[in-house]
């Protein structure tokens, strides 16, 4: 499976949670830690760890599995690290608090149209 097939399956299973505003955002031609960053947003904790679970069982279903998770229990930031796609899902305040859209505006906004070619 390569990483726009893996980020594919991502976003369809942020999707099947209700997932909010979800933004692919293409870094591989401005960094070496992953070529995309998914950001998506989820309206509670119950909700954004359900996003995260999904992801986890959707890609471990593919063969893909996570390096590292982090902020699951508290669940206003859960970073999702599959080496090649890093997945931020974050809770309405502190997705607007920490902003990656513009920290990573030299990046590539691609919508999942994109992934599919």
């Amino acid at each position: 499976m390569n990483t726009k097939e893996t980020a594919l399956l991502a976003v369809n299973a942020l999707e099947d949670k209700k997932a909010e505003d979800i933004r692919i955002i293409d870094i591989s031609a401005i960094s070496t830690i992953a070529d995309y960053f998914i950001i998506a947003g989820g309206s509670n904790k119950s909700q954004i760890q359900a996003m995260a679970d999904n992801v986890s069982e959707i890609l471990g279903k593919a063969g893909v599995t996570a390096r590292q998770t982090e902020g699951y229990q508290s669940a206003n930031w859960v970073l999702m690290d599959f080496q090649d796609i890093i997945i931020h899902i974050f809770d309405r305040e502190n997705r607007l608090f920490y902003d990656l859209e513009r920290i990573w505006r030299d990046g590539v906004l691609i919508d999942k149209e994109t992934l599919l070619r």
